[in-house]
């Protein structure tokens, strides 16, 4: 396995991945820690809010790069003639598609 290609795959496999885990994250609430910035405080998992509001955007982020750098470790193990067939448009087209699954989550808010 050469660098330039290890690289390649790898980057789509976590492009791909960090999407579908960040949309699976937000939608369960699958934080690994929550902020809560009045109190300048950080709880591990998910809390209430407590005096103003919780922020679970760092915790999602934190998840689905985990998540992410877990598929790469496994792919990384994959020989490269089956990486080879990876096709590197997946590491754009399952974003958007992610994009449109969170805005429909999120349609309350744009349709009020």
């Amino acid at each position: 396995m050469t660098a330039r290609r290890s690289f390649s795959s790898l980057a789509i496999i976590f492009a791909v991945v960090y999407a579908v885990a960040y949309a699976a994250a937000m939608w369960q609430n699958y934080a690994l820690f929550t902020y809560h910035p009045v109190l300048n405080e950080i709880a591990m998992g998910v809390e209430k809010p407590k005096d103003g509001p919780a922020m679970y955007w760092y915790g999602w982020m934190a998840t689905a790069a985990i998540a992410a750098a877990l598929a790469c470790l496994v792919a990384s193990l994959v020989p490269d003639r089956i990486t080879r067939r990876l096709w590197s448009g997946w590491s754009w087209a399952i974003p958007l598609a992610v994009l449109f699954f969170l805005a429909y989550l999120l349609r309350g808010y744009f349709l009020r």
